[in-house]
């Protein structure tokens, strides 16, 4: 039951990552490749996206969960965390987790940072196009970044906290007040900040505000 948590975890983490990749890459076909935009995403480069998507999303977690499987758990000991993750699984293991945690820290650097690099890329390139604009053109463009970044920031910030903080067990209360927080924000903040793009709901936000 566990290895299936984790499972389902670490898919939809890898998902959500990776779907923000491509995301960032759509901005900059959209920014800084305007005429070219559907003939580079038409709908079969988007169809092969989305599946890569989730083969390596399906395929990255099954490497944890079967080097998890050799491991054997103390029951006693209780899991300090809100959520069956990998880290506070590794931390109630009763087996040696030497290579489980290597693997994080190796798959980590290479996959995660190879991830992390194609999503902020683009963002070096896209600021340098927008100060090309007209003002309408760069105030339209500034806003759908912006809502993509804000969404960036906040899923990688839990998992840099959640898997690379230097001592998970002096964290367990920070840990559950993070994971809680992330938990019920982002689903409540992903809207508004999409939102945020729309003018009428600028407007009515400043009305509101007075």
């Amino acid at each position: 039951m566990e290895n299936q948590t984790v499972l389902n975890m670490l898919v939809l983490s890898e998902l959500v990552i990776s779907l923000l990749a491509v995301m960032s890459y759509d901005r900059y076909v959209a920014i800084c490749r305007p005429l070219h935009y559907t003939q580079i995403m038409h709908w079969k480069a988007c169809v092969l996206l989305v599946l890569g998507v989730l083969i390596f999303s399906v395929v990255y977690p099954l490497v944890h969960v079967l080097l998890l499987l050799k491991l054997t758990f103390c029951i006693s000991t209780p899991l300090q965390s809100f959520f069956c993750d990998l880290p506070q699984l590794l931390l109630v293991s009763c087996s040696d987790t030497l290579i489980n945690v290597l693997l994080i820290l190796i798959l980590g650097i290479f996959l995660g940072g190879s991830i992390f690099a194609l999503t902020f890329c683009p963002y070096i390139i896209i600021p340098n196009t927008i100060m090309k604009m007209s003002k309408a053109m760069r105030s339209k463009a500034f806003s759908t970044c912006s809502s993509h970044l804000t969404v960036v920031f906040l899923v990688y910030g839990n998992l840099f906290f959640s898997y690379f903080h230097p001592n998970v067990k002096d964290y367990s209360a920070v840990d559950k007040v993070v994971s809680v927080l992330y938990t019920l924000l982002t689903p409540l903040v992903n809207p508004l900040i999409y939102s945020l793009r729309n003018e009428i709901i600028k407007i009515s936000l400043k009305r509101v505000l007075g």
